[in-house]
């Protein structure tokens, strides 16, 4: 029986997505569940799984190309014949098999693993699994980067046999180049970064925080917080609440410009950037406004765990009021954020660095960090921006305000 594969819903507002890398060819065996191909899509990539168990018998799409969603890109014979697995066959089979370069034994999605097509690949030019730099969701080996060693091969000389006093190596090194194709999910990025630059008065506000307060509430709580809710008690959540705060009393901020309307919410639902297997990806805390501070965390938590497995789906990216990136985990002393469209403003965290700070009349050394808040000058004027900064300053710095909502 011929089972069709089609391109599932990815999110309200996607009509069509872009075929990634196939992880199956023509005459493969799958399994129920199993992947069979990557799906890029404006907001993230995904795997997309067999949907019953067979062989594969016709893929309809080449990577690259562009499906609608609910579009058949593969058909599935069920009653395909499957291939013995190895411990199935007789010895001789079970020892050549082992031979040939494997994967890492998959305990999970996160685990790297080799893709059948850069399999057959790497078998047919001797290459082993420490000669190839995955760079797959999870550090999964795929065909593109089979094809990149080899080329990357191809270039070096061979100079094993070579009088090695006769060669001259420039000073500095040597200057090879390595061309890698984009890929389609960082081309929307960079097409939708532009847009923002082009459509959007973009405008960066700045002040600075002194974590102090909020270091030795933590400490002071930290323990009792992660035996309870198992989960660690960061900086995060103590902004997600400010910014909570601050955007019941800047509605601005929370607002987004629809062609000569204004869209005010009512709600809070704070995206926060996350470092992921592809890149950068924006999930959503939606109704922040409702959240505790364990509740905050723990999603906080999952979604950066998601985020290294590529597991992140588009809807969980879909519909942020406002944005927070934290590019203090990388050590970033001062940034300007760049809005998240069609957001109106978005939040950068930083480093925090001892300073000296004049307090009381006395100078103190303070753990301090810069905030900066990039808007739309559209929607937000410059006495709003500053007033919404200046209340997360308040907030953190007096972190029990939050809690007391005065």
């Amino acid at each position: 029986m011929a089972i069709e594969l089609k391109v599932p819903s990815v999110g309200e507002s996607i009509k069509e997505v872009i075929i990634g890398t196939w992880m199956k060819n023509v005459g493969d065996a799958v399994e129920t569940d199993e992947p069979v191909v990557e799906i890029d899509s404006d907001k993230a990539s995904q795997e997309l799984g067999a949907p019953s168990r067979g062989t594969i018998q016709k893929l309809l799409k080449k990577e690259g190309e562009t499906a609608a969603v609910g579009e058949v890109i593969a058909i599935i014979d069920e009653n395909g014949k499957q291939e013995p697995r190895a411990e199935a066959r007789g010895d001789a089979d079970a020892r050549s098999a082992s031979t040939a370069p494997k994967a890492p034994a998959k305990k999970s999605k996160g685990e790297s693993r080799i893709m059948p097509a850069a399999l057959r690949l790497m078998e047919e030019n001797k290459l082993k699994v420490g000669d190839v730099n995955g760079t797959g969701p999870g550090g999964r080996i795929l065909k593109e980067d089979v094809q990149r060693a080899l080329e990357v091969s191809s270039r070096k000389p061979a100079i094993a046999d070579a009088d090695l006093t006769n060669i001259e190596v420039p000073q500095g090194g040597m200057r090879d180049t390595e061309t890698v194709r984009m890929s389609n999910l960082r081309k929307r990025l960079a097409q939708r970064l532009v847009e923002v630059q082009q459509t959007a008065a973009i405008l960066t506000t700045f002040n600075e925080v002194d974590m102090g307060p909020v270091m030795e509430l933590r400490s002071q709580h930290k323990e009792d917080f992660l035996k309870k809710y198992n989960v660690k008690l960061g900086f995060m959540s103590f902004f997600v609440k400010a910014v909570v705060d601050a955007l019941r009393l800047v509605p601005q901020v929370n607002g987004k410009i629809e062609g000569d309307n204004i869209v005010y919410h009512n709600y809070q639902d704070i995206g926060v950037a996350v470092g992921g297997g592809r890149g950068l990806v924006v999930p959503v805390l939606r109704n922040a406004e409702r959240l505790s501070f364990a509740e905050i965390e723990q999603a906080i938590s999952d979604f950066g765990r998601r985020a290294q497995n590529n597991e992140i789906t588009p809807d969980e990216m879909q519909g942020g009021t406002f944005t927070i990136s934290n590019g203090g985990v990388y050590g970033s002393l001062l940034s300007t954020p760049i809005l998240n469209p069609p957001q109106s403003g978005i939040l950068g965290m930083h480093n925090i660095v001892d300073r000296p700070m004049a307090v009381n009349g006395q100078v103190v050394i303070r753990p301090m960090m810069y905030v900066a808040l990039s808007y739309d000058h559209r929607i937000i004027d410059g006495r709003e921006a500053v007033t919404f900064l200046k209340r997360i300053k308040d907030c953190v710095e007096n972190p029990t305000r939050m809690l007391m909502e005065i």
